[in-house]
């Protein structure tokens, strides 16, 4: 009995030493330096990022630019992305703060008890495939991808906190901090199930984190998501 015990242990080893680790649930935060409702949203990203289970990611946009303070982390790439939600979630208009938890859900990113629902939800979905990586390069394992496929993102953010001091506008006077700032959005390519490794560009700032993320086509849910270790050199 207890080597019949001992063989099936044996078998069931390499599945479990193979399966894929937990992603963190990805927070996306879409904010303005010029929106004069999203200061308090820097203070609830902050909280987030101290959570292991989570990796909150401030994407600055810059449609508000218009009410007299041009927002210096803002990237249109970014305002692109946000678009691509609104159409996923038959939103009327892109707004802010907004946050998008997993791909799988949005909601004003000071709605504190919303969030938290969404990010347990998107923390019970099924692991994706496993993501690795090195300063230059990175791959996704083979795995069940979506119908369609999958798209590839890199994302580089910065870990430090962003203080800005607005000038002008709606917040003029105020201090803007940003959690994870994103400076670098590049999408790397499609997954489609089979295992694949794609070059990294370097850095276009000193400091930045990176991240991979496997998601669905259209801003569709997010199946993986790994931070990519930097260089030890």
């Amino acid at each position: 009995m207890r080597g019949a015990l001992f063989a099936c242990l044996l078998m069931l080893s390499p599945a479990v030493a193979s399966a894929a680790p937990r992603s963190p649930v990805v927070v996306e935060l879409y904010t303005a330096q010029g929106c004069g409702s999203c200061t308090g949203a820097g203070a609830a990203m902050e909280a987030l990022a101290a959570r292991a289970d989570v990796l909150p990611l401030t994407f600055n946009v810059d449609y508000w630019d218009y009410l007299g303070w041009t927002d210096t982390l803002a990237r249109p790439e970014f305002v692109v992305r946000q678009k691509t939600y609104v159409s996923r979630f038959k939103l009327e208009d892109p707004y802010t703060p907004q946050a998008v938890v997993g791909g799988r859900g949005e909601a004003g990113a000071l709605e504190a008890e919303t969030l938290e629902t969404l990010i347990t939800k998107a923390a019970q979905a099924p692991a994706g495939p496993r993501i690795t990586g090195s300063e230059d390069s990175a791959s996704v394992a083979s795995g069940a991808a979506p119908k369609g496929g999958a798209e590839v993102w890199m994302v580089r953010y910065d870990p430090r906190p962003r203080s800005v001091q607005v000038r002008r506008g709606d917040n003029r006077g105020q201090t803007v901090v940003a959690i994870n700032a994103v400076r670098e959005l590049r999408r790397l390519g499609s997954w489609r199930g089979r295992a694949l490794t794609w070059k990294l560009p370097a850095a276009s700032e000193p400091g930045l984190a990176t991240v991979v993320i496997v998601q669905s086509p259209k801003g569709g849910r997010i199946l993986s998501a790994t931070k990519i270790p930097p260089s030890r050199k």
